[in-house]
């Protein structure tokens, strides 16, 4: 091995050795937090889109909200603002606003664990786009594990035996989720982690206003008054964890540990809604959790 594999070898091992310099068990945490709170968000909009709101109104809420709480402490300076227009930031915020519409509207009818179960290509599209994009080292071992999650997937959502509008949009989501992680990882050291989630939620808020004017509610819902910063907040501060972790670790190792959205989104989907998978969701769900974990565990050996 030259030296370049020897210091990428190390690198790899110490996502999961805290006692090594550089990448350590915080980054881990810190993308593990950041599911939890990217599906708690879901939760709190699962809530609002359940009693009757819609879900671009939600989503706009969600957008603008969060903007004006991170405003003040974005460190927002007058060279920052031609960032704003940058085709790049543009075209990453079109894809997290694309997801969490889409997402919204697959929670509507479905259950919470089905939908983060459909969401689950999302690795699988980050992954190989960052191998096609950025160039990523890829393997055949991380890759077959990734088809794996990717056949429980397809448990969960069952194309062509049953398979529900709100399942294509909880893939549509994953999708676009996807593409997100990767242009995330690929603009991660162009600008602040600040600046890079001010200009996604400003933007999509904007974006969103005249999709929230059409759809405004006649009167809020019985949770708005806790759903709705929930919402905001736990999507704000979970993607703000995402991409400071991007900055560090790569492409191949937040994917399998995005898998984590899985136990959360079972966890509270039992809790707050009482649902729980059918037989095979729940075996599809497995796949793609047990996946993910090996992923993991392969990906903290270096392979």
């Amino acid at each position: 091995m030259d030296r370049r594999g020897a210091v990428c070898h190390k690198r790899a091992d110490s996502v999961l050795d805290p006692s090594m310099p550089g990448i350590s068990l915080p980054h881990v945490a810190m993308v593990l937090g950041a599911m939890f709170l990217i599906v708690a968000g879901d939760t709190a909009g699962k809530t609002m889109t359940g009693q009757g709101m819609n879900p671009f109104f939600v989503a706009w809420g969600r957008f603008a909200l969060a903007a004006l709480m991170l405003a003040p402490l974005a460190g927002l300076r007058r060279e920052d603002l031609p960032a704003f227009l940058d085709w790049r930031l543009l075209l990453r915020t079109l894809f997290i606003v694309a997801g969490i519409c889409a997402i919204l509207t697959a929670l509507r009818t479905e259950p919470i664990a089905n939908v983060f179960g459909a969401f689950f290509i999302s690795p699988v599209v980050s992954y190989f786009g960052s191998a096609a994009v950025l160039k990523e080292r890829i393997t055949v071992a991380r890759s077959v594990l990734l088809l794996i999650g990717f056949a429980g997937v397809l448990l969960v959502v069952r194309p062509g035996f049953g398979m529900t509008p709100g399942m294509g949009f909880a893939l549509f989501a994953g999708s676009c989720h996807g593409a997100y992680l990767v242009t995330t990882r690929w603009l991660a050291g162009a600008y602040r982690p600040r600046l890079l989630l001010l200009s996604q939620l400003a933007t999509g808020g904007l974006v969103l206003t005249p999709f929230a004017l059409l759809h405004w509610p006649a009167e809020v819902s019985q949770g708005f008054a806790w759903a709705f910063p929930l919402s905001a907040f736990g999507s704000a501060m979970g993607n703000y964890l995402l991409v400071i972790a991007s900055r560090t670790l790569p492409a191949g190792i937040v994917a399998p540990l995005v898998y984590a959205q899985i136990v959360a989104a079972m966890i509270l989907g039992l809790v707050v809604f009482g649902d729980w998978p059918d037989s095979m969701a729940l075996a599809g769900l497995a796949v793609i959790l047990a996946s993910g974990v090996a992923g993991l565990r392969l990906a903290g050996r270096g392979g």
